[in-house]
């Protein structure tokens, strides 16, 4: 008598209800899961070769049918529980001790969902991908919540910086699916990708327009405030201020510049110096 086990997930201890439901489905398929419900057929003391057939197929799939769930167990657990003397003795084992358990990681499941909250310090859609993770395990342990609510729980939990983003969806007439709301978190998050992008690229154009030679920065300037670079001439000169000649009273140039005193100064040298030779 021999059989091919398949290969399935080995429970450990943890998601017994998802594991459950995945080793029902298998000894469903095998045909040895009636078993679990249908006790062994009784031996009259006369019976007939029917009768004999339908026990030994009966024992025949009790064997198959707990060899399949002892396979689907770890090592730790297999060792506990081979003892078991049929598949429903087995079965009972296991959800007296592990449906228990599920209870509490429902309870577990409901405080991790309920105290989320996004941040701004992370991608909007990564934490939307951590609560549908929550959301599926809740389906894991048949528990059903309205998508309605749902949805306005997840928008509630969007961070600081999309105040305004989660105003507009509550705002909306019509109910959208938990698939809809992920669509319009993404669009979202990418439309502010790109305006941080943009955003960023005229702050250093700008910088570059006020820094860089394009521009004008206070290092071109002088005590007056005035462009250097704008009052150089060809010759690296600095343009003349014009005002008033402070000696003959004419505009356009200083008294240093004064023609008129330097041909007075010029006559004078010349007078001083015939008086010294005359003497």
């Amino acid at each position: 008598m021999t059989t091919n086990f398949v290969k399935l997930e080995k429970f450990e201890g943890g998601y017994f209800n998802r594991w459950q439901k995945k080793m029902k489905f298998l000894l469903t398929t095998l045909k040895v899961a009636y078993v679990l419900n249908t006790g062994r057929p009784l031996e009259m003391e006369e019976t007939t070769i029917a009768q004999t057939r339908e026990i030994q197929k009966w024992d025949n799939d009790d064997y198959i049918c707990m060899g399949h769930i002892l396979n689907g167990l770890s090592d730790s657990l297999f060792d506990i529980y081979q003892s078991s003397a049929s598949a429903k003795e087995l079965w009972d084992r296991l959800e007296a001790r592990y449906m228990i358990e599920d209870a509490t990681s429902k309870k577990f499941l409901v405080s991790q969902f309920n105290n989320y909250r996004m941040i701004d310090d992370r991608s909007v859609m990564e934490q939307m991908n951590e609560l549908e993770r929550i959301l599926n395990n809740y389906k894991q342990h048949n528990m059903n919540m309205d998508e309605t609510i749902i949805v306005s729980s997840i928008i509630d939990k969007l961070p600081p910086s999309w105040k305004e983003f989660k105003k507009s969806l509550k705002h909306k007439k019509e109910d959208i699916s938990v698939e809809e709301l992920g669509n319009h978190l993404r669009l979202e998050e990418e439309y502010r990708k790109h305006d941080d992008t943009k955003n960023q690229y005229t702050h250093e154009k700008a910088y570059v327009m006020v820094d860089g030679k394009s521009g004008k920065s206070n290092d071109n300037m002088d005590i007056d405030g005035e462009d250097v670079h704008d009052n150089n001439n060809r010759n690296g000169q600095r343009k003349r201020k014009r005002g008033s000649c402070f000696h003959c009273g004419k505009p356009g140039h200083f008294k240093s510049e004064c023609r008129f005193l330097k041909k007075q100064n010029k006559e004078k040298n010349s007078s001083a110096q015939k008086d010294q030779l005359v003497a």
